[in-house]
């Protein structure tokens, strides 16, 4: 499963140039780690942060423009850091496997003369680095025309895309001469950002099982019937730690309705009728969401999540970071996970090279930091006390 090492984002609203994990191929900062929290006070630029994984996994779903449209960014020149005029930046760093060299794929996007954004440039480079010499990209780009590797490893062959809102990544991912683009655009499209929210589950689709949970929550009830009919071991293993995190729920199941939409029934020992989705409370249901979208037998290789703790009991939230962790490190398809919070007892159950802080400059700018990078708090830590109270009582905050 491939493993991102290093995010960067730059010119992106309050974004100008930060940086989480290791993203220079010749430098001692440590890459990020399965789990992965970013924290800071509101306002800090968490949000944004967030946005910008979606962002890079929506201009190759869609485009570079309609991505850029999309209701929540508002268009490009909204989405620009105030008084910038370089171009939007973004870029990752990761390894496609363990024992592999790590890879960097770099996007810039601008606006042309009629004012549309488009993909000015694109790079998938790999560390194939001895002395002076430099590497062969899998992909180089400018304004759609440059050069790609043809096999893998290759030869260099010039290619001239047709679309500049289409990123290259899409459009050559699909041909089977460019293995190495093809398995990075497989890597992108993967990614699951989580936009769940309670309301969402309660709905009732149409019914038919569907092997995985889509990013708003709202086919849980389709997913449920997959895991019953294909997955019962592993779903009795969901049911099990959610009996054990959540007293009394004994039993989920799914009932199609006579007009064909699936209703979700949690059952409670102290009742003898089911509660129904509808009926349950937004700390359960987020909770179950979560511990189904853990259990994927073919899990996302990256999971983005904002805020987990909304609407759960503030003791379980220690569990459910241990769980993020568990999963993050248990076999060799485990996801890696990326969480924003606001919730110090979530925190406790870190280390301190498992968060990052977010602060806000003076200049109205975000910069970013490690906890691990401040002495004092990674020797507080070694002592026995724990992250989370240590960032409630400041120690994590400059000022």
């Amino acid at each position: 499963m491939p493993k991102i090492e290093g995010f960067r984002v730059q010119n992106y609203r309050s974004l100008r140039d930060v940086t989480l994990g290791r993203i220079e191929f010749e430098n001692d900062v440590d890459p990020l780690s399965p789990l992965t929290a970013i924290i800071g006070k509101n306002g800090s630029g968490k949000s944004t942060l967030f946005d910008a994984f979606g962002f890079l996994a929506d201009c190759l779903a869609m485009d570079v423009e309609a991505a850029c449209d999309k209701e929540q960014r508002g268009g490009f020149e909204r989405m620009r850091s105030q008084g910038e005029q370089k171009p939007i930046r973004v870029e990752v760093r990761y390894r496609e496997a363990p024992d592999t060299p790590p890879i960097s794929y770099t996007l810039s996007i601008d606006i042309d003369r009629t004012g549309r954004p488009i993909a000015v440039s694109e790079v998938l480079l790999p560390q194939w680095v001895t002395g002076d010499t430099d590497p062969l990209p899998f992909m180089r780009l400018l304004h759609g025309s440059g050069l790609v590797l043809m096999g893998d490893p290759g030869q260099a062959t010039p290619v001239d895309l047709t679309d500049p809102r289409q990123l290259g990544v899409a459009t050559l991912g699909t041909l089977r001469d460019h293995p190495r683009i093809a398995r990075f655009r497989d890597f992108l499209k993967g990614w699951y950002l989580s936009y769940f929210t309670p309301d969402a589950t309660r709905s009732l689709p149409i019914a038919g099982p569907q092997r995985h949970l889509n990013m708003r929550g709202d086919n849980i009830g389709n997913v449920v019937q997959f895991m019953e009919r294909d997955n019962r071991e592993r779903f009795q293993l969901v049911l099990r730690h959610i009996a054990e995190r959540i007293p009394g729920i004994e039993k989920i199941e799914t009932r199609v309705t006579e007009d064909n939409r699936v209703l979700l029934r949690f059952n409670d020992r102290g009742f003898t009728d089911p509660f129904f989705a509808q009926q349950m409370s937004n700390g359960t249901l987020k909770l179950f969401t979560y511990m189904l979208l853990l259990e994927d037998p073919e899990p996302p290789p990256l999971i983005c999540i904002e805020e987990p703790e909304n609407g759960l009991y503030p003791k379980l939230l220690e569990v459910l970071a241990q769980e993020f962790r568990d999963h993050a490190t248990g076999a060799d398809n485990a996801p890696q996970i990326i969480v924003t919070t606001h919730q110090p007892y979530f925190v406790d159950a870190l280390s301190p090279e498992e968060v990052w802080i977010l602060e806000k400059g003076a200049d109205g700018f975000s910069t970013i930091r490690r906890a691990s990078d401040i002495e004092l708090v990674r020797n507080m830590v070694a002592e026995g006390l724990p992250l989370g109270g240590l960032w409630f009582s400041d120690y994590l905050d400059p000022r």
